[in-house]
């Protein structure tokens, strides 16, 4: 009866609704542009680099299933989902503000302790705080998505994941964009905390917001109810078992957005690496002394510029083709619409592994925005037509282990592929960055095959 009582949400409430998201977006679009120059300033290798990311994926696969299947038992004045997504804002506000002033928190903790490993102490510090930053956002997004479910009806789930495209769009943009903009206008480079700092507040005040507005339907007899017919705790392997039972359209949607985020992930964890180090020819500078790391500053700014530029191009796109894809997806169908939008990242993916102009691959990371708004959305539109009501956070969490586990493989295999795929120019040591395209233009192939045999519901006539 409360799924039916669901009244159709107006273009207002879906703003309010997805500004949180767009927040969150610009947390983690920050800490993806960001995190490779500032860790490898600490002495991590393209290698060490790879296993500090591994705070993504591993946080996701614990901590998105974990919490989703908690906020669908909670039970609170202020809802069941807002708790995580205001919460996991907070805490991870502060390690937003931490992680890029690593090294001055290694040189406090030296001096009272009187250590003298402050670089290794820095660098640990900095790993640690994006654990706490990939946690928390994990505990935020699990809920986030599970919110859509509990509020929107069933005929605007698509809308609403379109929506939540659109604010990740956005949200990158603004984050990628702001520096590079400040640059060109006012000539005036902002530091790399300050655009921290910025991060964290957008990432709070955004959630906030949505929190505020957006209101959680009354379901404590339902999850009352819940609570008394499950007398005995479901273990992790029988959720598993219940989560694939859904239908076994399910298993298909998991194994395409497994090879879905292998390849998406090859971009986002190395592409400012691959702008600094192949297309602004920058050596590797994790073991190089304070002297060639002074000498190599400017191009390594004038790299993570462009490269922010290239993530505001691909988050631009993602923007402007949002609720176009959810439009006509609606009409034509998630799978023909993402089919069409994975083959155009893989035509960008595939250039990026050739070209070497910075306008070619400015070009190239606004054809692949049109594959990430669809990624962003059309996947979880596919599964929630197979949710049963009242297991939304905890399908979402176990279906995030298909976003996260694949990172494992980039973060572990990749990096170790790059790292070891390595040149010497001018007597300095650089790595064949480009690889990392052509290993995610095969593994989005293989998901475009795959989501080629998912068979949907079919839609009743109106």
């Amino acid at each position: 009866m409360e799924e039916n009582n669901l009244k159709k949400f107006t273009a207002v409430q879906f703003l309010n609704f997805a500004l949180g998201f767009f927040g969150l977006q610009f947390a983690w679009q920050m800490r993806i542009i960001l995190s490779g120059p500032v860790t490898e300033g600490l002495g991590a290798s393209p290698f060490l680099y790879g296993l500090i990311w591994l705070a993504g994926p591993f946080t996701g696969m614990v901590v998105q299933p974990l919490i989703g299947a908690i906020s669908d038992k909670t039970i609170s004045p202020f809802g069941r989902r807002r708790p995580y997504l205001l919460g996991g804002a907070l805490i991870a506000s502060i390690a937003l503000w931490i992680f890029p002033n690593s090294a001055k928190v290694a040189d406090f903790f030296a001096k009272i302790t009187g250590a003298h490993l402050p670089e290794l102490t820095a660098l640990l510090i900095a790993a640690i705080m994006i654990w706490v930053i990939d946690a928390c956002i994990n505990i935020a997004q699990g809920p986030y998505r599970a919110l859509i479910p509990d509020v929107v009806p069933q005929e605007q789930h698509s809308i609403a994941n379109s929506f939540i495209s659109l604010a990740i769009g956005l949200g990158s943009v603004v984050a990628a964009g702001t520096a590079p903009f400040l640059k060109f206008v006012f000539d005036y480079q902002m530091s790399i905390p300050a655009q921290f700092i910025m991060a964290a507040l957008a990432f709070t005040l955004a959630m906030l917001w949505t929190c505020i507005t957006i209101k959680e339907h009354s379901i404590r007899k339902e999850v009352e109810l819940a609570h008394t017919a499950e007398k005995q705790e479901i273990s992790f392997v029988d959720s598993l078992k219940n989560f694939f039972a859904l239908s076994p359209e399910v298993s298909k949607i998991c194994l395409m957005q497994f090879f879905t985020w292998i390849g998406t992930m090859c971009l986002m964890i190395n592409f400012t690496q691959f702008v600094v180090h192949t297309i602004y020819q920058v050596p590797d500078l994790s073991a190089a002394d304070e002297a060639a790391k002074a000498f190599f500053a400017q191009a390594v700014t004038a790299g993570t510029n462009f490269s922010s530029v290239c993530f505001a191009i691909f988050n631009l796109i993602c923007f402007l083709v949002a609720i176009p894809i959810g439009i006509f997806s609606a009409k034509f169908g998630n799978k023909k619409v993402h089919i069409i939008s994975l083959i155009s990242m893989i035509l960008a993916y595939l250039g990026l592994a050739f070209v070497k102009s910075p306008v070619a691959v400015a070009a190239l990371m606004g054809l692949a925005g049109i594959g990430w708004a669809s990624i962003c959305a059309l996947p979880f539109a596919m599964l929630s037509q197979f949710i049963k009501k009242g297991t939304e956070g905890s399908v979402m969490g176990i279906f995030n282990i298909f976003i996260a586990g694949p990172q494992v493989f980039v973060c572990t295999f990749v990096a170790w592929i790059i790292s070891k795929c390595s040149f010497v120019v001018n007597g300095n040591i650089n790595h064949h960055w480009e690889y990392v395209f052509v290993i995610g233009a095969i593994c989005l192939a293989a998901a475009a095959a795959i989501a080629a045999n998912v068979n949907e519901i079919a839609k009743a006539d109106e």
